[in-house]
């Protein structure tokens, strides 16, 4: 099931080919990475994840680069510029660093116009730039400059792969591909009708939101054309919400990787977390990731799981795509059609929720009527 399970990720979601580069990596805790321990022993196994997958790529590509650096301690932060060499190629980071644009996007700086001048030098050397990427870094790198750039601009097909566990690969990784592509699609064609949501949950979460005319994106796992991405699992539908729509109350009882002791409540207002309650340590972190930045209380996204094989709720790269569950994230949306750029992305998931949608006629629709899906699939 393991080796299947891996060829499966180059040949049928990503669909390698014997011509092309691929690049795998993850990351590496460091001392200031404060985890649990199960947290720290499933690191430990992403290692050994990472070492069969470079070994099972090589029967299917040209070549396998690979790549580890140490941890960038959150979700969203950009990499450390020896992978950007990896991925672009040593003429065009030596560019934008010259230039002073690569310290600008690590820091999440670059304006729109230095961000047109990064584009312009991408693109002059894409051709240099790797096929595909499998990304098995503990912290995501999906809401990054390097992972947009990546498949927007060089035509990349990338994997997002964090927090994954020996598990999935018999769990949430064994589902019927064909059929998680079409309930996905089926899923985003309903709420491309949709202006406003409307999300009710049994722990008391309550939430109003508007999609207005931004875009609806699909996960499907289907990888395979130019300039694809999305995450393994895959079995999401997600888009940002308009900036300052966001209102009401969420309940979390999970992190990401763990059952909360007690919940933990965000106040939601004008798109913004405004104040968090709660006695366990995970409010304080939360306050602390906040207070360093105030885009990181942005309400970033809106995500609906599709996978019927995803069952995990201690794991959130699983858990949210769990069938009949969402998942609200907080702070960057910038690669997603989003405004707010910000070294920060979380998800949280929620489980057997009611979502309204309010559609363009002004008629609503039950997508999820307490965790089952209105529609007939």
């Amino acid at each position: 099931m393991l080796t299947r399970v891996l060829r499966e990720i180059f040949r049928t979601n990503l669909g390698v080919k014997k011509t092309e580069r691929v690049l795998v990596f993850t990351d590496r805790p460091t001392k200031k990475d404060n985890l649990f321990e199960e947290d720290l022993q499933r690191w430990q196994s992403l290692k050994h994840i990472t070492m069969l997958t470079v070994e099972t790529g090589r029967a299917f590509a040209r070549e396998i680069l690979s790549y580890t650096y140490p941890s960038r301690g959150s979700h969203g932060v950009e990499p450390p510029e020896g992978l950007w060499r990896k991925a672009f190629g040593e003429k065009a980071v030596t560019e934008l660093k010259n230039r002073g644009l690569l310290r600008r996007i690590l820091q999440k700086k670059i304006s729109e116009d230095q961000l047109l001048n990064v584009e312009k030098i991408i693109r002059r050397y894409q051709r240099h730039a790797v096929d595909a990427v499998v990304a098995l870094s503990h912290y995501s790198t999906s809401h990054t400059r390097f992972r947009d750039l990546l498949t927007r601009i060089c035509g990349c097909r990338y994997a997002s792969m964090p927090l994954f566990d020996f598990d999935m690969l018999e769990g949430a990784m064994a589902v019927d591909w064909k059929a998680l592509e079409k309930r996905t699609k089926a899923i985003r064609k309903i709420l491309l009708k949709a202006v406003d949501v409307e999300i009710e949950s049994p722990n008391g979460t309550r939430l109003t939101l508007s999609r207005g005319r931004r875009p609806v994106m699909a996960d499907t796992g289907n990888l395979r054309r130019k300039g694809s991405f999305g995450n393994l699992p895959a079995g999401e539908v997600f888009f940002a919400p308009v900036e300052g729509s966001a209102e009401g109350v969420l309940v979390l009882e999970w992190a990401p990787t763990r059952r909360l002791k007690s919940p933990v409540t965000l106040i939601i207002k004008n798109g913004m977390v405004v104040d968090i309650e709660g006695e366990e340590e995970f409010a304080s972190q939360l306050k602390d990731k906040i207070a360093e930045r105030a885009d990181n209380a942005n309400i970033a996204e809106l995500g609906i799981g599709t996978n019927d094989r995803a069952y995990r709720p201690d794991n959130i790269l699983e858990s949210e795509k769990i069938l009949g569950t969402i998942h609200i994230a907080l702070g960057d949306n910038s690669s997603f059609g989003g405004k707010v750029n910000t070294p920060f992305h979380q998800d949280f998931v929620f489980f057997n929720p009611t979502v309204k949608l309010i559609l363009k006629d002004g008629s609503t629709f039950n997508l999820i009527s307490e965790g089952r899906l209105g529609l007939d699939l």
